[in-house]
């Protein structure tokens, strides 16, 4: 095959266009794929080194022997067999279903192209490149997709390079997806230091990321992406969890959470804990007490949040007040609309380290760049890419956060100018919205009609989680008789 990975990607997504004539989509050509590409690498694992990870009777040369039907119901069997397992085997297959209806496709897609391939001699870097584009391509399918579980690459590559994780590290993301923040960590550390000892190495190979994720879809596609960068082995205990990582405290500690919850306002539960501040439904405002909880005394938070976690009232500013006290609450990055496949999404990333107890409070200053007023991106037409996230990186100064300066987009806000703010708000802007004042200049009509759409979008999300809220409350009387 080739080394390129977006040919590799070209190859891959090429079958999966005579697939979709049987109406088969992006991210169910995926599945499939992952099922299939696992079953291999077992294999061939199994013929270099002896390591039988699947069983006699669901193993590939079971699915070789077959053709036409047979092979069909083989693959069916294997693929019901199989995620019962606790192992990367059960997370890789948990509630698996075949979706290729036609066997000769099925049969096709089997012998003559993943065969034909000796999968784990392909070079990490080049498989798990390639897989990542099969990702990508599948998220901009949008909600049909894996879009939702989808944190652009450009934005985690800026947010691992102002954290800087070390080999020793453990790093944990309690909403892990497909696994772009462990991958971007990883592939930090191993360009940063080149030179690992053996034990360094086997541990950031087994042992470095902890995950949990809700979705078996996202879970499945996050354990494959990690085998195929030679993070863990098909044999390994499955470092991602397939459970809601709110549900309680796991009691393992990390010195690094990066995490970009799911979007969504409202769960149908509130989660009470005794590790939280406050009792709330809002899921985002929960993952911020959850992450804090997850980090060892001196460990460090990217976390993504929605605008609406910088300024609800009631739960939302006694979370704030807390966060703001007890860890050091040190930079936001205000991100810009369009760069996220799910619609409607004003987020930030919000960086902190949390500290032992004290009467003060540990945040000294907030520094926030704003990359959001007078940028305008879109999925296509003007995606986000690194260098615009450049001056963000420079700005937060990684080697010494505390020699920074204030520039147009970097502002530094104090303690007590916060705590000061109506609800402790921390939705903060300055910058004049240029588009207001020159209607000369005004963006592409593509990307306005894209901005209104998100703006309205958001709107609408506010107005059902409130609606919702409502509901919950037992006001039903107050909006009708069901949720907007």
């Amino acid at each position: 095959m080739t080394s390129d990975p977006k040919a590799m990607v070209q190859k891959l997504w090429d079958f999966c266009d005579v697939l979709r004539d049987d109406g088969l989509s992006y991210g169910d050509y995926l599945e499939q794929l992952t099922y299939l590409l696992f079953l291999k690498m077992a294999d061939e694992q199994h013929e270099l080194l002896g390591q039988r990870v699947v069983p006699i009777g669901h193993d590939w040369p079971t699915l070789l022997n077959r053709s036409g039907e047979q092979l069909e119901s083989q693959y069916n069997k294997t693929l019901n067999e199989l995620g019962s397992a606790d192992d990367m085997l059960g997370v890789v297959f948990r509630k698996a279903r075949n979706r290729i209806q036609n066997p000769a496709k099925l049969e096709q897609l089997i012998k003559e192209f993943i065969d034909q391939h000796e999968w784990m001699s392909y070079d990490a870097d080049l498989k798990g490149d390639a897989y990542e584009g099969l990702i990508e391509k599948t998220a901009q399918e949008g909600a049909k997709g894996a879009g939702q579980y989808f944190t652009p690459r450009p934005l985690i590559s800026a947010i691992v390079d102002v954290m800087q994780p070390e080999s020793g590290h453990r790093i944990c993301d309690p909403a892990c997806g497909t696994g772009g923040f462990f991958l971007g960590a990883y592939q930090s550390i191993i360009e940063r230091f080149p030179h690992l000892t053996p034990d360094q190495a086997a541990h950031l190979r087994s042992g470095a990321f902890t995950g949990w994720e809700i979705a078996d879809l996202p879970a499945r596609l996050c354990a494959m992406n990690l085998l195929l960068h030679g993070i863990e082995s098909p044999e390994s205990d499955s470092p991602i969890n397939v459970d809601d990582a709110l549900r309680d405290d796991p009691g393992e500690r990390f010195d690094i959470v990066l995490t970009n919850p799911p979007f969504g306002r409202s769960s149908s539960d509130s989660y009470e804990r005794e590790d939280f501040w406050a009792t709330t439904k809002n899921k985002q405002l929960n993952f911020v007490q959850h992450v804090v909880s997850l980090l060892k005394i001196g460990g460090t938070a990217a976390v993504v949040v929605p605008d609406n976690v910088l300024f609800e009232a009631g739960a939302g500013e006694t979370i704030r007040r807390r966060l703001l006290h007890d860890c050091d609450v040190h930079t936001l990055l205000r991100l810009p609309t369009g760069i996220f496949y799910a619609q409607g999404v004003k987020a930030n990333v919000l960086f902190f380290r949390r500290r032992e107890g004290a009467e003060q409070a540990w945040t000294n200053e907030l520094w926030v760049y704003d990359l959001r007023t007078n940028k305008h991106f879109t999925l296509k037409q003007n995606p986000l890419t690194r260098p615009d996230l450049d001056d963000f990186v420079a700005c937060y100064n990684p080697t010494n956060r505390h020699k920074r300066r204030e520039s147009e987009r970097f502002k530094r806000y104090t303690y007590d100018e916060l705590i000061a703010r109506d609800k402790v708000s921390l939705d903060l802007f300055w910058l004049r919205d240029e588009s207001l004042e020159d209607i000369d200049n005004l963006p592409a009509p593509a990307v306005l009609a894209a901005e209104i759409a998100e703006d309205l979008q958001s709107a609408l999300t506010e107005i059902q989680a409130l609606a919702e809220s409502l509901f919950a409350n037992g006001d039903a009387s107050e909006v009708g008789t069901r949720p907007i």
